[in-house]
């Protein structure tokens, strides 16, 4: 009786480097689809759960004063030397046109409308957005958020709306003190460099900005408020693959976080100042 010839199994070649890179950056679009997904739904059910607003108020009191507390020391100074910067540069060029005394009306201007918003939305992305991503992803990987399941109480409830609520109140209330700070940073180098009395720096910023310019912008930073309080929480609860999942979350709802700021500070932009 003749022996049985085993099946040779196929030898699968390598993909070349062209569909290699198509499979990764189908693997790159799928993961961003679901990462938005995610974070679009958990949204949705933090609105769902501000009816239980009340009942968290305390949490949400305590969450306000360590965002607040927390990054106005960082707010002020990065304001204030954006100030700086900002009078330092403009000036530079207005000085050759004599017309150094409207610096106040630029300075003011740039703050109100754009820097104040997006400089506090980076430096809450960078220190509270992660730190919440922290909290959640080592909660996650902890298996802590599993628990609160079991027992039935929702993560969303406990965890994430009361943080997304604190940094939505916080984010306008600090952009309001970087406005105001960078604008004074404005005014020191505007006296001590371009020799323009304080009286006439804050005569062009009271022309240049009105209360729409303030609530505009303070519309900014309540939403860039609630980007970076969602992206965090998102990345968070789906950090996975203990200390070393903790920090990838932690790295990309900062990188989200900034992006989003970018992406948001414009559409709000195009929207209200396109008319």
């Amino acid at each position: 009786m003749e022996k049985a010839v085993p099946d040779i199994p196929e030898i699968r070649r390598p993909p070349g480097p062209v569909v290699a890179w198509v499979e990764n950056v189908g693997l790159w679009l799928t993961g961003g689809m679901e990462t938005a997904g995610h974070t679009v739904s958990l949204l949705a059910e933090t609105i769902y759960w501000l009816k239980a607003l009340w009942v968290k108020r305390d949490e949400v009191a305590s969450k306000i004063a360590y965002t607040g507390f927390g990054s106005l020391p960082v707010v002020l100074m990065i304001s204030f030397f954006t100030g700086l910067i900002l009078a330092l540069q403009t000036g530079i060029e207005l000085t050759r046109y004599n017309q150094e005394s409207t610096i106040g009306a630029l300075v003011a201007a740039i703050m109100f409308r754009e820097m104040g918003p997006v400089m506090t939305g980076i430096i809450l992305a960078a220190l509270v957005g992660s730190s919440y991503a922290a909290e959640l992803g080592t909660m996650s990987v902890s298996e802590e958020v599993d628990a609160l399941r079991v027992m039935s109480i929702s993560p969303v409830k406990f965890l994430v709306m009361p943080r997304v609520v604190a940094l939505a109140i916080t984010a306008p209330i600090l952009t309001l003190f970087s406005d105001l700070v960078g604008i004074a940073g404005g005014a020191v180098i505007g006296n001590a460099m371009l020799h323009v009395d304080f009286a006439v720096y804050y005569d062009w910023v009271q022309w240049a900005v009105n209360i729409s310019d303030i609530f505009k912008g303070l519309l900014k930073a309540f939403l860039f408020g609630v980007i970076i309080a969602v992206v965090g929480c998102s990345q968070g609860l789906r950090a996975t693959r203990g200390a070393e999942g903790v920090g990838f979350a932690t790295m990309r709802s900062v990188v989200i976080s900034f992006v989003m700021i970018m992406i948001g500070d414009y559409l709000v932009n195009w929207f209200v100042y396109s008319g």
